[in-house]
């Protein structure tokens, strides 16, 4: 899926937490931007001597509604990405698009200064970045099932999903990565995807989860309208 990006993991990164989204490899995450220290810091990546890269971090919510301050409540895993659309709008503020590259770990924390507004993180790579992906036999063939002859298939951006499914460019990672991020709603499962190295327990994870919904919503078809709360139904 594109050019092979490379990371310097020898030098430390902007780091971008999000109090409500998480990011995985191959996902594309739009944001908004128009904080001060986020504006410089999406400058400076775009500017000569950056790199385009940003360390998507997540807030773990239990430690900042502890009071804790937002540096000290970024979970360790980040999900490396590189700006690959960029609009400017007016008072600094812009629109980006950001593409997961890979997953990673925080080792240190580098607070911002009066020069530079915004924090750093120097990490380590989760998996192995110059090799080839192990292959995962039977994953794909198992997840195209659950998606397009179970009920499964009448969730909202299934058809979409299902489409990278015959791309052969597309690796069944990849593939997982895409499934985690667009189908599923819930941020601790995703990060849950984010923190996890072995791609075979990522496997695992997603068609746990895919499963999981395709009994909810088996059980939600055999339930009688007479049987739903009042004025509810499960649409």
């Amino acid at each position: 899926m594109g050019d092979v990006i490379r990371v310097n993991f020898t030098k430390p990164m902007p780091v971008f937490p999000l109090p409500n989204a998480v990011v995985l490899p191959h996902a594309i995450q739009p944001l908004h931007v128009f904080e001060p220290r986020y504006r410089q810091m999406v400058a400076d990546a775009l500017g000569e001597q950056g790199t385009r890269l940003i360390a998507m971090a997540t807030f773990d919510i239990a430690l900042l509604k502890c009071g804790f301050e937002e540096l000290r409540a970024i979970r360790p895993a980040v999900c490396v990405g590189r700006i690959i659309e960029h609009e400017a709008l007016g008072g600094g503020r812009s629109n980006i698009l950001v593409q997961g590259i890979c997953r990673a770990r925080i080792d240190d924390l580098l607070e911002a200064d009066a020069q530079r507004l915004y924090n750093l993180v120097r990490v380590h790579p989760l998996e192995a970045v110059d090799q080839e992906p192990v292959p995962m036999p039977g994953v794909r063939s198992d997840l195209c099932t659950l998606l397009t002859k179970t009920c499964l298939q009448r969730l909202r951006y299934v058809p979409s999903v299902v489409k990278w499914f015959n791309r052969d460019d597309v690796s069944t990672h990849a593939l997982l990565e895409l499934v985690g991020f667009t189908l599923f709603q819930d941020n601790d499962l995703k990060y849950e995807l984010l923190a996890e190295a072995s791609p075979d327990r990522r496997a695992c994870l997603i068609r746990d989860e895919l499963d999981h919904l395709r009994r909810i919503i088996d059980g939600a078809d055999g339930q009688s309208h007479r049987e739903w709360p009042k004025g509810l139904s499960w649409n």
